[in-house]
């Protein structure tokens, strides 16, 4: 028996072929970026490892649906070598058993053939056991390709998805918090490349905030290799503040606010051919993620798509999600929070006052930072 790893897709698997191969190869070429040397062979919706394969960072590849450590034997050889296999794999301390069969390709039998024979094989080598297909306390899978057949007793659960960076590479605006890390991951599983982007909106935050997102983004790496975050320094907010607070519109500060980072994000996405932005917004959730505020926010402030993954999440789901992939405890480490907030921020902003307002300011000539 020769042991291998077997590893499943599953959207990929519905694209046309020239799709399909497509995206087969970029779900190759991320495996081989994290574990380099080993040798791949795949076939339609199976891909085949050998080597030094290092199953917990295959659980975090965007594509893989699930993976299983399997022997490898010639279709006929399973009559003598499913015992020992069963045996190896704790079989005798079982009550219950199922036979999994999976079969691809053409053959003289069906996969009720191979269930019934395999069944009853393993029955006479161990008189205590009992067939209970539902809830068996030991399952055995055959996978039989064409003359060859794989065994395994387990299958492991990975992140899913589509391979990182089919679709393409987008800016996320991360703050470090919750919310930010959990939308880029999102996109991420999209097939979507991330460049997290950090708009430091001088005078209003410290050292501590950023150091946060920098720590998140490192949890980040473990699904997107390499990823790092950029932090651009920006002025502008200072003097919006002063300005804003001189008209007695303070309650204006996190519109402004957040259209200067989307105006800053687009520039970035420009430079680095990103095909849009993604934020951490969600409904309601702030005064700045109103549905009157979100229009204001977006309009007039960036020409590219901006993706909102966790509009309509409520903030348990988005923490659950955040637990899940490893940013919580990170997010929530205490860090300065903005001190440019206003004590009372409006939540229903119209883009006509916004406009009017940002045509009379001299803040808005601040050039966005190269």
């Amino acid at each position: 028996m020769k042991q291998q790893w077997l590893v499943r897709y599953s959207e990929i698997f519905l694209k046309s072929d020239p799709v399909r191969r497509q995206w087969e190869n970029t779900l190759i070429a991320n495996i081989r970026e994290v574990m380099p040397g080993i040798h791949v062979r795949n076939e339609r919706g199976r891909i085949w490892l050998d080597g030094d394969v290092k199953p917990e960072l295959l659980k975090n590849i965007f594509g893989i649906v699930s993976f299983s450590l399997v022997e490898h034997i010639r279709l006929d050889e399973i009559e003598s070598s499913l015992p020992d296999y069963c045996r190896r794999h704790d079989i005798g301390t079982a009550k219950t058993f199922a036979l999994r069969i999976k079969r691809v390709g053409t053959h003289e039998f069906s996969s009720n053939d191979k269930a019934n024979e395999y069944g009853n094989l393993l029955r006479r080598e161990f008189p205590h056991l009992k067939v209970n297909l539902a809830m068996p306390d030991k399952e055995i899978h055959i996978e039989i390709r064409a003359g060859e057949a794989y065994l395994y007793d387990n299958i492991t659960r990975a992140v899913g998805g589509l391979p990182l960076g089919v679709e393409g590479t987008l800016v996320a605006l991360v703050s470090g918090g919750i919310d930010s890390p959990v939308a880029a991951w999102m996109m991420m599983k999209r097939g979507c490349r991330i460049l997290p982007l950090f708009v430091a909106l001088d005078t209003f935050l410290d050292a501590t905030t950023i150091a946060r997102a920098e720590r998140v983004v490192e949890i980040l790496a473990r699904y997107q290799p390499g990823i790092e975050l950029t932090v651009i320094h920006d002025s502008y907010l200072a003097e919006a503040k002063r300005e804003l607070t001189q008209k007695h519109l303070e309650k204006y500060t996190c519109i402004f606010c957040k259209r200067r980072m989307y105006r800053v994000a687009t520039a970035f996405a420009g430079q680095h051919g990103a095909k849009g932005i993604v934020t951490g917004e969600s409904l309601g959730q702030v005064a700045s993620q109103t549905l009157d505020n979100l229009v204001v926010l977006t309009d007039a402030a960036t020409d590219v798509p901006v993706h909102r993954p966790l509009i309509g999440f409520d903030k348990d789901e988005i923490m659950k999600i955040a637990r899940e992939i490893g940013t919580f405890p990170e997010s929530v480490s205490k860090a300065s929070g903005c001190k440019a907030v206003p004590a009372g921020p409006s939540t229903k902003a119209r883009l006509e006052t916004i406009r009017t307002i940002e045509a009379e300011m001299e803040s808005t000539k601040i050039p966005l930072p190269g």
